[in-house]
């Protein structure tokens, strides 16, 4: 599996830039996410703070994250604005009925694809050998354009589930 993607960010937005990630509960259809392009293209597009244009970006990556920027040099979000983007989110749930905000789903790259796994079910899978130290996680959890880059697809044992889980030194299944 190819997880390029550094290639895809807009260059010119600073490393501070805020990100937002959200994880699909399943993989969008070609024709989906070419629908969700269109959706993030006008809301970006109109998207305002305090009157003043925002400078975002969205994107549909590996056909089940959407990742929302926003270069903050020139305008600043807050409040409205950040509420404005996850009533978006809200919408493109309902459209495709899909789910968006389930922060309980977590996503690894298990034998060459991506695998949701429900929190719940981590530890187990930890123990039976489905998640190693090794396995690459998707860390939702990252906030500026600098941590999308560097640290979104990490080995489990560089995240926040290192601590959380014990885990063996078998190879990762890809």
């Amino acid at each position: 599996m190819n997880l390029a993607y550094k290639h895809l960010l807009p260059q010119h937005f600073v490393p501070e830039s805020r990100v937002w990630i959200y994880q699909a509960n399943r993989i969008f259809t070609l024709s989906e996410v070419l629908e969700v392009e269109k959706i993030l293209e006008n809301f970006i597009g109109e998207w305002h703070a305090h009157g003043a244009a925002v400078n975002g970006f969205g994107t549909v990556m590996f056909g089940r994250f959407i990742i929302l920027m926003v270069d903050e040099t020139t305008t600043n979000v807050s409040g409205c604005s950040i509420e404005s983007s996850v009533n978006l989110i809200k919408e493109i749930e309902k459209q495709f009925n899909i789910t968006l905000l389930d922060r309980q789903l977590l996503a690894f790259v298990v034998k060459n694809n991506i695998q949701l796994l429900p929190l719940s079910q981590i530890k187990y899978a930890a123990e039976n050998g489905f998640i190693t130290k090794n396995t690459l996680y998707f860390n939702n959890t990252v906030s500026t354009k600098q941590e999308l880059e560097d640290s979104w697809i990490v080995p489990v044992s560089e995240s926040w589930l290192s601590g959380k889980l014990h885990l063996n030194t078998v190879t990762p299944q890809h």
